[in-house]
């Protein structure tokens, strides 16, 4: 139970680790590791589709839905169609991982 309150506290925060902004308890960093799908599994959809954004947000998309412009912002966003974002090998695993942990819980 810890260790959830602790991941929570983390995405909210948008990192656990000071020294590395795309690091998350629990699942690892979005930017030099693969999320494994056991450890996914563990978040809510709230906690999926943050995740899954904060890549976005830390890579320049600039966020069109009310949610996510209320959530993340769009100060310094520089890409408006999220299929042009660039994202490394590890971000896109990520974000398809997430994508479908999202879809296996129904998270909308």
């Amino acid at each position: 139970m810890m260790r959830r309150a602790a991941l929570f506290c983390a995405i909210l925060t948008g990192s656990a680790l000071p020294a590395l902004a795309n690091c998350y308890e629990g699942i690892g960093c979005d930017d030099s590791q693969r999320f494994a799908p056991s450890e996914l599994r563990q978040l809510g959809c709230q906690q999926l589709w943050e995740v899954r954004n904060m890549i976005y947000k830390q890579n320049g998309y600039c966020f069109t839905t009310r949610r996510a412009m209320e959530t993340f912002g769009n100060d310094g966003c520089t890409e408006d169609n999220q299929a042009a974002v660039r994202l490394n090998a590890y971000e896109r695993f990520n974000v398809q991982a997430i994508r479908r942990m999202e879809s296996r819980k129904g998270c909308r």
